[in-house]
């Protein structure tokens, strides 16, 4: 997946991001909305590992890859793909650089509020949920309690992104296009609140790279 494809995927397709904890949460079991509103409210950042599946409507292979994530709220975000290829994507908040080791490739950006009703807001933004999404209990299926967040914008390209949390902890993000496709993200080896380093969201570009944009 190219930086291009994930930025459309993981905040506006991305920017996306980005990044989940595993915070203990005091909502009842079962009360997914709950769930999600205190751990957005408590994860103010978090570091982990991720497992990511992009299913297309036509039945084509799925896509597969894995890597690296950790946020700082607001807006702040690393997001590293380790297999099948490298690939990084970095916000300082105010811009968001995405980076194609192979082709030492780098494209820049403003953030501004492109944040706003996508899955990097609930990972890194605010904590505006209830501002840019409609939020509902979902029932409980495969151990998780789940939770569907519907963007109030309409001109996202997500439809709708479904969270399942069990114990309190944000455990998978499943989102749907508008192309049909749909992204399912495992979180693992979650840590939250502790003191990612700064320098983590800032990017400079690789010598001799070709930067695009801002």
């Amino acid at each position: 997946m190219t930086p291009a494809k994930f930025h459309a995927a993981l905040a506006s397709r991305l920017l996306l991001a980005a990044a989940i904890a595993c915070v203990p949460l005091a909502a009842a079991a079962g009360d997914g909305v709950a769930q999600l509103r205190r751990f957005v409210d408590t994860a103010r950042s978090a570091q982990g590992e991720f497992e990511q599946t992009v299913t297309s409507a036509s039945g084509r292979k799925p896509q597969q890859a894995s890597g690296s994530f950790m946020f700082s709220r607001p807006g702040k975000f690393r997001w590293t793909y380790d297999k099948p290829y490298a690939q990084v994507l970095v916000s300082d908040g105010d811009r968001l650089w995405s980076w194609d080791r192979d082709l030492n490739q780098v494209t820049v950006k403003r953030l501004g509020d492109a944040l706003g009703s996508t899955p990097a807001a609930i990972l890194a933004g605010s904590g505006t949920l209830d501002r840019d999404f409609d939020l509902a209990d979902a029932g409980s299926a495969d151990g998780l309690d789940w939770v569907t967040a519907k963007p109030k914008r309409a001109d996202g390209s997500f439809s709708s992104i479904r969270m399942g949390l069990a114990d309190g902890l944000l455990k998978r993000m499943e989102l749907q296009d508008n192309f049909g496709q749909t992204t399912m993200i495992v979180f693992t080896a979650l840590v939250a609140n502790g003191r990612p380093d700064p320098a983590q969201f800032r990017f400079v570009p690789p010598a001799g790279a070709d930067v695009i944009g801002e």
